[in-house]
């Protein structure tokens, strides 16, 4: 087995940062904010002694995964312990006013992504970075990896006028990004003025999945059960913008995808001819105890990966919409706004990055050509991100 990579918290609390000694400092974190031996980073620092953690600030699903669905906004609290504010990021907020950052001497981010342009704890760093520029307070990520960078790009890249809270740069669904190489990346393009500082990970390398890392998988959203959950979800997070269910209110949440009007035969001849690789569909129904189709039995199946570096997520789902909707007799529909802050774009493409998949999807043209057409829009993308890459292809 490979040696365990250590997370940029791991490797602070080890050498501490100088200029973190003796700050107060405030703290972005959320449940899987942990050292390898699983202690919270806000114990950890405060355990340490080397700093002052002086606020909490918590992105969507809170502070400890408590918020179970999508768009359910939390309110900020005090510390039960340390007596300290812990505000909220994804209620009335979603960027730091003056008044949270008042006080403190640096702000240090530690969230674990997945490796996928939706989910938002990135662009909740954005918006911090935006606000500590404005406010002149520096930036510390601590960085930890993308559980799912072994396997390759995929999917369009967003297009500018398409930006939303599930996407605030021009990237790929599938990015290989980790969050440190990513907050230099939106330095770069979008808040060069902001003073940031990433303390980056030891014995980690790219083209590694989760499960070769020997971290502890800690749920970073209540949805994300495990590593397989991950694998998944740059692609099947767009079910999120359709009548299908995602498998939310089932235990295997974006593995599992379905609805009452889906002819498992018919729907398995359909997706035959797109040769999605990487992957098995075993059938599986299921009835979810919350979100669409709540309490209906929803035909179905599980998506197995076989194949983790060939398996491409996000032309795997586009060739299960396209399957849903030549076989559900008009019954698969694309939903309508509002979705996640967003109350005039149709969800699925800001999720996609434009509207060209779902007119392709809606038109019956998508098809492998349309995976070839995103390769060469991730040409430019591609040469961008060599320039922020901080760690080796393989292990040495």
């Amino acid at each position: 087995m490979a040696p365990q990579a250590r997370v940029g918290l791991d490797v602070a609390l080890r050498k501490f940062p100088a200029r973190l000694k003796e700050k107060k400092v405030g703290v972005l974190c959320h449940s899987a904010s942990v050292t390898s031996s699983l202690t919270h980073i806000v114990d950890a620092l405060r355990d340490s002694g080397r700093c002052t953690v002086s606020a909490i600030f918590g992105p969507q699903h809170g502070l400890f995964g408590q918020t179970q669905d999508n768009m359910v906004e939390w309110e900020g609290a005090t510390h039960p312990t340390l007596g300290i504010p812990v505000y909220s990021l994804y209620g009335a907020h979603r960027k730091p006013s003056l008044q949270m950052l008042a006080g403190l001497d640096a702000l240090v981010v530690d969230l674990q992504d997945v490796g996928a342009r939706p989910y938002t704890y990135v662009w909740t760093v954005k918006h911090c970075m935006e606000a500590c520029a404005e406010a002149g307070i520096p930036v510390w990520v601590f960085d930890r990896p993308n559980p799912i960078s072994g396997a390759d790009f995929d999917g369009p890249l967003l297009s500018p006028e398409f930006f939303s809270f599930v996407g605030g740069a021009e990237i790929p669904l599938c990015h290989r990004l980790t969050m440190g190489e990513m907050a230099q990346f939106v330095k770069a393009q979008y808040v060069p003025t902001v003073d940031l500082h990433v303390v980056w990970m030891d014995g980690w390398c790219r083209d590694s999945l989760w499960n070769e890392t020997g971290c502890p998988w800690v749920l970073p959203s209540p949805n994300m059960p495990t590593f397989e959950t991950a694998m998944v979800y740059p692609g099947q997070v767009l079910l999120e913008a359709t009548n299908l269910s995602e498998g939310r209110g089932t235990t295997r949440p974006f593995e599992l995808f379905g609805a009452p009007y889906i002819q498992p035969e018919k729907f398995r001849a359909a997706l035959k001819r797109f040769r999605v690789p990487g992957m098995v569909l075993r059938d599986h129904d299921f009835i979810p105890t919350f979100q669409k189709w709540r309490g209906e039995h929803c035909r179905g199946f599980q998506i197995h990966v076989t194949s983790p570096r060939r398996y491409r997520p996000v032309f795997t789902t586009a060739a299960i919409i396209a399957a849903a909707i030549e076989t559900s007799g008009g019954q698969c529909a694309f939903k309508a706004p509002p979705y996640e802050y967003e109350t005039v774009k149709i969800p699925f493409d800001i999720l996609a990055g434009d509207a060209r998949l779902r007119q392709r999807l809606e038109s019956g043209r998508f098809s492998e050509e349309t995976g070839k057409e995103w390769r060469d829009e991730r040409a430019d993308f591609i040469r961008t991100f060599r320039e922020f890459t901080q760690y080796p292809e393989k292990a040495a």
